[in-house]
């Protein structure tokens, strides 16, 4: 049973709507359809879920219309394909004219009373999913068990099924024939084989293993041991001086151990360290406090496009104007785009996406999506399938890299000041990513602003996590001293040691902010691969307990299929072990290591697309302002460079 059906314009104009059951409108669904997919550019699978609903819809690029059927996600209806594929043609064949000579004025001033025809099509639709040829049972003579014997299926208790032995081939023995002659006296390998097989199938398990049993013994007695491997066997001894037993501590180096005590649970501010600035720093001429966006520079080298011609093949007339005019068809906009004339571009385009490591399935999706977008569509004037093709890419591209929701870090901030509260972020994601460098990087950026930080160390598991935090507390506040900002400690590490729950320290690292006023408060965690599930639930119960206000996946630029798994996972594991109704999942991503892949930025693309969620920050280097915001039009020229 259908909830709804619906046709309307991509103008956001309802042409006409069905209403199948008794229930809330098809407005929140169709919307939430045109904001996740048709707007995202997501349109490479034609079925979207919303709440208990599923939605399908198709798209008719020439008289820019699309149509959605939804029903409940429960029900398996294996007709809703080729019903909105009939209602598709029908309401195109029968409103064409109106479309044609009317244009926009026709949608908005005609009527279109499609009633009839629709629910004949969903009767027609119906039908056909109920007619189905009946199964044939095969015959006696069909099965298998026609063509055995009675004799070979008659078992005895005690006896081994019978294996088939597979003839040994010995080393230098050359291929004989099938009418190969033995030599009168002497057995084959096979005669043997056979008839030992024969003997071992007359005894019974007990006494093959008794005779087995005496056959290794009577191997192994009859060898012995050779005595002069026995003596090939004792250990050398070294010429010279005898060995001499070794006093620990006598030829080791003396070393003087520093113990720095640590106040369990204590967020005092540590020492001062002196240390070159420069090094820290990197670019002096830069504005404090302000994010740079991601800058690619591209070369201006000319791109030779190449006419995909259609697969039909012409036919070849002579003449000067024949030549000219043929030309000319394959330029103007005469026809509307078809399939066949787009697939070869497409799979340019997709193994072009892939070598610049956009995973594969997101690649597939994209090109499916361009295409879905293009069918249909008439090419304007003196342009080529490819140059159609690739600006329809490059807009779904930098749409993707821009969704619905941005994330301003120090607008939120702000707002949980006048709420007189700190405003918490976690960072998550596996082993060896950069989490608490760009936590540092992104400490340092807050300071500039004029914030206070606390560094929540709630990674107690890698040895050296703590110690890598207290460095890069003394560096910034070696940058940024208490007399520079009034006499206040502008970053704090909050750390209990190793071996503590994460989030127990977290919540008191919280607690503490709110106490002494700081302003945010960076969680750092363990790094974990997404398949570890005692971990993914230790996280899971730290953004549930801690309830942060950003969570963010930090996340490299190496990568290119595993980022779709990492993310994929890491969702699936916070909305699984959440004990919240609503569980709170990643709300942005960071990119770290962007300066070591060259123009390969794929993996930006492919995170964007899986999570539909912005790239707050972007990593570019080793010091503390190398931190960026990614630039969308940068990242899509980095990925189209040929």
């Amino acid at each position: 049973m259908l909830d709804f059906f619906t046709i309307f314009s991509k103008g956001g104009l309802v042409l006409w709507c069905f209403q199948g059951v008794r229930g809330p409108a098809a407005t929140a669904p169709v919307n939430a359809l045109i904001r996740s997919v048709l707007l995202q550019e997501r349109g490479g699978n034609n079925s979207f879920t919303h709440e208990a609903l599923t939605l399908k819809y198709k798209l008719d690029n020439q008289f820019e219309l699309v149509f959605v059927v939804g029903f409940q996600k429960i029900l398996t209806l294996t007709y809703v394909d080729k019903l909105i594929d009939d209602v598709h043609k029908e309401f195109r064949d029968k409103y064409r004219n109106e479309f044609q000579q009317k244009g926009t004025l026709g949608l908005l001033n005609g009527t279109f009373d499609f009633k009839d025809d629709f629910m004949r099509l969903l009767r027609d639709a119906e039908e056909s999913s109920k007619v189905r040829a009946p199964t044939v049972m095969k015959t006696f003579e069909q099965s298998l068990k026609s063509q055995k014997t009675v004799k070979c299926m008659i078992e005895t208790r005690g006896e081994k099924p019978k294996e088939k032995v597979k003839p040994k081939k010995n080393k230098g023995s050359r291929k004989e024939g099938p009418d190969a002659v033995v030599a009168p006296g002497k057995v084959s390998a096979g005669d043997k084989q056979s008839s030992a097989a024969g003997d071992k199938e007359e005894l019974t398990k007990d006494e093959i293993l008794q005779k087995n049993r005496e056959e290794f013994f009577r191997r192994h007695m009859k060898a012995g041991r050779n005595p002069a491997n026995l003596q090939s066997l004792k250990p050398r001894r070294r010429r010279g001086r005898s060995p001499e037993c070794g006093i620990w501590g006598a030829l080791m180096p003396k070393y003087s151990i520093t113990v720095t005590p640590v106040t369990v649970g204590s967020a005092e501010a540590c020492p001062v360290e002196e240390f070159d600035p420069d090094m820290a720093l990197g670019d002096r001429n830069r504005e404090p406090g302000r994010l740079y966006d991601l800058e690619y520079e591209s070369g201006d080298e000319a791109e030779e496009e190449k006419v995909i011609q259609n697969t039909s093949k012409p036919s070849v007339k002579k003449g000067g104007l024949g030549g000219m005019f043929g030309m000319l068809k394959g330029l103007v906009g005469s026809k509307s785009l078809a399939r066949e004339d787009m697939d070869p571009v497409l799979e340019k385009m997709k193994d072009h996406l892939i070598a610049k490591n956009v995973a594969a399935e997101i690649a597939v999706q994209l090109c499916e999506s361009v295409a879905k977008k293009l069918e249909g569509k008439v090419m304007g004037t003196f342009t080529t399938v490819t140059s159609t093709v690739k600006q329809a890419l490059q807009e779904a591209l930098v749409q993707i890299l821009q969704p619905q929701r941005r994330v301003d870090v120090l607008r939120d901030v702000m707002d949980a000041q006048r709420h007189r509260r700190p405003y918490v972020v976690t960072f998550c994601g596996v082993n060896g990513v950069g989490k608490s460098t760009n936590l540092a990087k992104i400490s340092f950026w807050l300071i500039e602003n004029g914030f206070r930080v606390l560094i929540a160390a709630c990674d107690t598991f890698r040895a050296g996590a703590v110690e890598q935090l207290r460095t890069h507390t003394r560096r910034l506040n070696a940058l940024h001293p208490p007399e520079s900002h009034g006499g206040r400690t502008m970053v704090q590490l909050y750390e209990k040691g190793y071996g503590k729950d994460a989030a127990g320290i977290a919540m008191e690292a919280i607690s503490y902010a709110r106490n002494q006023g700081f302003d945010v408060v960076l969680v750092d965690t363990a790094g974990r691969m997404q398949d570890n599930a005692p971990l993914m639930t230790a996280l899971a119960k730290l953004i549930a307990v801690n309830a942060p206000d950003l969570v963010l996946f930090v996340g490299e630029a190496l990568v290119g299929n595993e980022a779709v798994d990492q993310l994929v996972k890491f969702n699936k594991a916070l909305a699984d072990h959440s004990m919240a109704q609503t569980p709170h999942l990643i709300d942005g991503i960071v990119l770290t290591k962007f300066d070591t892949i060259d123009d390969k930025v794929g993996a930006a693309i492919s995170m964007t697309y899986i999570t539909s969620k912005p790239i707050v920050f972007v990593g570019t280097g080793q010091t503390y302002c190398d931190l960026r915001s990614l630039n969308a039009k940068a990242v899509v020229a980095a990925l189209m460079k040929a």
